[in-house]
C-alpha cells in the first residue's frame, strides 16, 4: 500500500481489534499517524479542536482499513473536556493504543519567556496527557494491552536555538514518560517518538518566524536545517507515523521507556 507517497509495510489487520486515540491529528504528523493505524486495522478516533478537519480525515481513514472511525473535538487544555472525551471512549470499550501530541508553543528564546508563557504548553501537553493516561490505563490493564506514545521532539536529546518553551516542555515530557515506563502494568508500554525537520506546517511557520525575525530568506533558513541533515531532505510525515505504528503493534512489546528518533541522522549525540 501507498500512503501519501510512502510504501507502507504493515498487513492491513496488524492492529485489527484495537482502538486508538490520536491526539492533534488534524494535520502534520498526527493526521499521518491516524492514516497509519487505519491501514493498520485499527479503529481511530482522531481528536483535536477543529472538527471539520477531523470530519475530512475520518472520509480518508474510511477508505484504509476495515476499522471503525470517530471524530472528537477537544480542546487539551480543558480538563473537563478531557474527562468528558475519556469517559465517552470508555463507554464503547477501552482504549488501546493512546498518541500524545499537540501543537507546539511559539518560538523565542528562553530568557526572553515570561513565566505565564509556560502555562498554556504544559497544560495541553504535559497535563493533558497525564489525564488521559491516568483515564485510560486502567482499560488497558483490563485488557491486557496498552501502547501509549507521546509524538515530541528532537530536542529532548538537543535543544534547538530560539526554541526555549518548546526545549523546557519536551524535556519535561521525556522525563515523565520514562518515570510512568518503571510504574505502568507490564503489558502497558510507553515510548516517545522524536522528529526531526518533518515537512509539516509547523516546520512552515517556525522558518516564517525566523525570516521575520531575521530577514534570512526561507530558502535560506531551510537551507540550514538540511546541512545538519545527513540525508539532506526533510522527513515526511509519514515516515515517522510508521515508527509510531510499530511502536503500536504487538511485536514491540519489549520496546519500553526509550526516545526514538526520527530525524534523517540529524542528532550528534549516541
Amino acid at each position: 500500500m501507498d500512503l501519501d507517497g510512502v510504501a507502507y509495510p504493515f498487513r492491513s489487520d496488524a492492529l485489527a481489534g484495537r482502538r486508538a486515540l490520536v491526539c492533534g491529528a488534524s494535520g502534520g504528523i498526527g493526521a499521518a499517524t491516524a492514516k497509519a493505524m487505519a491501514a493498520a486495522g485499527a479503529d481511530v478516533t482522531v481528536a483535536a479542536r477543529g472538527a471539520d478537519a477531523l470530519n475530512d480525515l475520518v472520509e480518508v481513514l474510511s477508505g484504509l482499513g476495515p476499522g471503525q472511525h470517530a471524530v472528537h473535538a477537544v480542546d487539551l487544555e480543558d480538563a473537563d473536556a478531557i474527562d468528558g472525551m475519556v469517559a465517552a471512549l470508555l463507554d464503547n470499550g477501552p482504549i488501546h493504543i493512546l498518541v500524545n501530541n499537540a501543537g507546539g508553543p511559539p518560538g523565542g528564546p528562553l530568557l526572553g519567556a515570561p513565566p505565564e508563557d509556560f502555562l498554556r504548553p504544559f497544560q495541553r501537553h504535559l497535563h493533558a496527557s497525564h489525564r488521559l493516561v491516568r483515564g485510560l490505563a486502567p482499560g488497558m490493564e483490563a485488557e491486557g494491552y496498552g501502547r501509549i506514545l507521546q509524538i515530541i521532539s528532537t530536542s529532548v536529546k538537543e535543544p534547538i536555538p530560539n526554541l526555549g518553551v518548546s526545549n523546557t516542555l519536551r524535556g519535561a515530557m521525556a522525563s515523565w514518560a520514562k518515570s510512568l515506563s518503571r510504574e505502568l502494568a507490564p503489558c502497558i508500554t510507553i515510548n516517545n517518538v522524536l522528529p526531526g525537520f518533518t515537512d509539516t506546517p509547523r516546520l512552515g511557520s517556525l522558518a516564517a518566524s525566523i525570516h521575520a525575525k531575521t530577514g534570512r530568506s526561507l530558502e535560506d533558513v531551510q537551507r540550514g536545517w538540511l546541512d545538519q541533515v545527513p540525508i539532506d531532505r526533510l522527513i515526511h510525515p509519514m515516515e515517522t507515523a510508521i515508527a509510531l505504528t510499530y511502536l503500536a503493534l504487538p511485536a514491540a512489546g519489549a520496546i519500553r521507556g526509550v526516545s526514538l528518533a526520527v530525524d534523517g541522522g540529524r542528532l550528534r549525540s549516541i
